[in-house]
């Protein structure tokens, strides 16, 4: 049978309504259980079962037996629920609520006495789909590109032993599957024996449960099973990646952790001494074997069934049952906001309304310290995260000789429904530990991304597609301001849109040459196409009264013959046929639309084969990647995006999700009225200079 809520190819299904009695406390307090219990169908009730009802029970606890006993007096289903293969961040006992269940009717997943939903799967289904296996490839993909596991809170930078080891999985005491596997403490010691028989001239990494390395339960093995071994053996109990640890492994050994599961995505035949549910498939060499398993499948096969077919997932943005991509997405995001900020900030010249947006995107998971100048810096001895523009040579130094980190922070390319200079704050940002990407005069993380991603496998670059039709249906582009277009006929004439840009802006100081003023982009623009229908967009900045980029009215009616004013970009895109722009983000939206673009400057979307550049291009620009590979490294891998309604990070298809819907980030109140004063401000400034 297939899991509650999905169907045949893992997808939402409608759910049948069931009355489910349970007697175990943690599903009434555990909000996120319950309502994934509850979008699956089930109506949670305590008391006797009665004619119809189910009885819940969460796996083998010890309070398992009494929900059993409830179960078998009255002839009851029994129905098992446990937290899914990826469950988020951290173990259950810290208080962080799973991205996902299974929920067993047959038994669970780590009972080998008996068969469980997943075994059936694994044994009954087809497993033959296309669409359903291109998707288990495209999850296994992520999940080594992001470093997911079971507790994904890992770091990948931290650097295992020397390749060439065996290595070994602990297991915390009182583990339900080492018991119900078929194994006890003996297997343990059984396996950490073989590890060196098998393997004699290797040396031995034993990995440690992350629940014991936090000092909440002990692991199987003494420092009496481990003092024979001297120093053959390396005890490893921080965050490692377990894809970096399966990198250098020779052999992987096991009893009947889930890290097991994650050794044959990546590509190993774990040895296991007990009987998980990953065991008997022909993807394992087993020491226990399961006689009622046989079936030999594919490591894509396997996937499907246990992360696609079996887990009922929750998208914690539309609050709804969802697919393992939603579940992806949001551990992704979460991976990713705890490893950057798990060591805290120290946040240089952030203005005073950026500063809660700040602490709430960078802040969740270590302190946040904001300080004025950049010998301040340093004196909190945390990473230092500067606004691009106010780098300093000073602040680089201080923070070199802090030996402290130094990141540049600037609004993505997805930001809002509204301007930075109205105070709308952003829903995405990009950090950048190498330099910032409207600066070519030196690389940049975005660079090394793009590069990188003209090698992208075909999972990835379909996400990126996905992701432009996304952003071409609901007409977004980075600010989503202005209305539709009013454009004269253009009479058989190439209609070329130049987009106008504030000329104190970072972007043009560092990205242009010979052309840096608007004025000189228009003159540029006439000459490269002397015949074009030439519309003329100035920025909204600029159209707001709050930044410099004026281009009188007599040279404007020298070089264009229109003027879009206050006008939608992403409409306008759709009814020109050429671009011609300094550095202007419209650019790179432009060949998300598949419009032409020629660059008088050196924008990040420059020199990869993409644009007519006239401007001067790094000649490390050397990739020649897709446009759908660019808008990947943009839209996709450089930049982080926060959920204004579940105040999370998410991934960029919530944040395309919301800004279609109009929803942004809120403002305080103070930040309205300074907003409001800002915009009546530019109301006056550009009527002095109308009249």
């Amino acid at each position: 049978m297939t899991p509650a809520g999905q169907d045949d190819t893992g997808d939402s299904a409608p759910a049948t309504r069931r009355r489910a009695v349970h007697f175990n406390a943690g599903f009434l307090t555990n909000r996120r259980v319950r309502r994934i219990l509850t979008l699956a169908g089930y109506d949670l009730a305590l008391g006797k079962p009665g004619p119809g009802d189910d009885v819940l029970v969460w796996g083998h606890s010890p309070y398992a037996p009494r929900g059993e006993a409830a179960a078998e007096a009255a002839g009851a289903p029994l129905v098992r629920v446990e937290d899914a293969f990826l469950r988020g961040l951290f173990p259950g006992r810290t208080g962080e609520p799973p991205l996902g269940l299974v929920i067993d009717r047959r038994g669970i997943y780590f009972d080998a006495s008996q068969p469980s939903d997943l075994e059936h799967i694994l044994s009954t289904h087809a497993l033959d789909d296309t669409a359903l296996l291109d998707r288990a490839r495209a999850a296994m993909a992520r999940i080594a590109a992001a470093h997911l596991t079971k507790y994904s809170a890992v770091d990948p930078n931290l650097v295992p032993p020397d390749p060439g080891y065996v290595l070994v999985i602990d297991q915390t005491e009182g583990d339900a599957s080492v018991r119900l596997g078929g194994a006890d403490r003996d297997s343990f010691r059984e396996m950490l024996y073989w590890a060196g028989q098998d393997f004699p001239a290797s040396p031995i990494v034993v990995k440690a449960h992350p629940e014991t390395a936090a000092g909440h339960r002990p692991g199987h093995f003494t420092q009496e099973d481990l003092d024979p071994y001297g120093d053959r053996l390396t005890l490893l109990d921080g965050p490692h990646s377990p894809q970096r640890l399966f990198e250098g492994a020779v052999g992987v050994y096991t009893v009947t952790s889930q890290m097991g599961f994650d050794a044959i995505l990546a590509g190993h035949r774990p040895v296991t001494f007990g009987a998980p549910f990953y065991a008997g498939w022909d993807l394992t060499d087993d020491r226990r074997p399961v006689a009622r398993r046989g079936r030999r499948l594919t490591r894509a096969q396997l996937v499907a069934a246990c992360l696609i077919l079996y887990p009922t997932w929750y998208d914690p943005y539309g609050d709804r049952i969802g697919r393992l991509e939603d579940a992806l997405g949001a551990l992704e995001a979460e991976a990713r906001a705890w490893r950057e900020d798990r060591d805290g900030h120290a946040i240089v010249r952030a203005w005073g309304w950026k500063r809660p947006h700040m602490r709430r995107i960078f802040g969740q998971h270590g302190r946040v310290a904001f300080v004025e100048r950049a010998e301040e810096a340093t004196k909190p001895g945390l990473p230092v995260l500067v606004w691009a523009g106010a780098e300093t040579d000073a602040l680089r130094q201080a923070a070199e000789g802090a030996d402290l980190p130094l990141l540049r922070v600037e609004d993505g390319f997805l930001r809002s429904r509204g301007l930075g200079a109205e105070l709308v704050p952003p829903l995405s940002l990009v950090t950048d530990d190498l330099g910032i990407y409207f600066d070519p005069a030196r690389a940049s993380r975005l660079e090394a991304l793009i590069a990188e991603a003209a090698r992208l496998r075909p999972p990835d670059l379909a996400r990126a597609e996905a992701l432009i039709e996304a952003i071409l249906a609901a007409g977004l582009t980075k600010y989503s301001t202005g209305g539709p277009p009013d454009l004269p006929e253009a009479g058989g004439r190439l209609r070329l849109l130049v987009p106008g840009q504030v000329e104190d802006d970072a972007s043009i100081l560092a990205g242009t040459r010979e052309v840096s003023t608007n004025l000189a982009l228009l003159e540029a623009a006439r000459t490269a196409f002397p015949d074009a229908q030439l519309i003329y967009k100035p920025h909204p900045d600029f159209e707001a009264g709050l930044r410099r980029g004026t281009v009188s009215e007599t040279d404007l009616d020298r070089l264009a013959d229109h003027v879009a004013r206050e006008t939608d970009p992403a409409a306008l895109l759709g009814h020109v046929d050429h671009v011609a722009t300094m550095t202007s983000g419209i650019g790179f939206e432009a060949l998300l639309r598949g419009v032409p673009v020629t660059t008088f400057g050196t924008p990040f979307y420059a020199g990869w084969g993409l644009t007519d550049d006239r401007g001067a291009v790094p000649a490390r620009r050397r990739a020649r990647p897709s446009v759908a590979a660019l808008a990947h490294a943009t839209l996709i891998a450089y930049p982080r995006y926060f959920d204004p309604v579940t105040m999370r990070p998410c991934p960029p298809e919530v944040a395309i999700d919301r800004l279609a819907a109009g929803i942004g980030m809120p403002k305080a109140p103070l930040e309205r009225l300074l907003a409001r004063a800002q915009v009546l401000r530019g109301r006056i400034t550009r009527a002095l200079q109308r009249a």
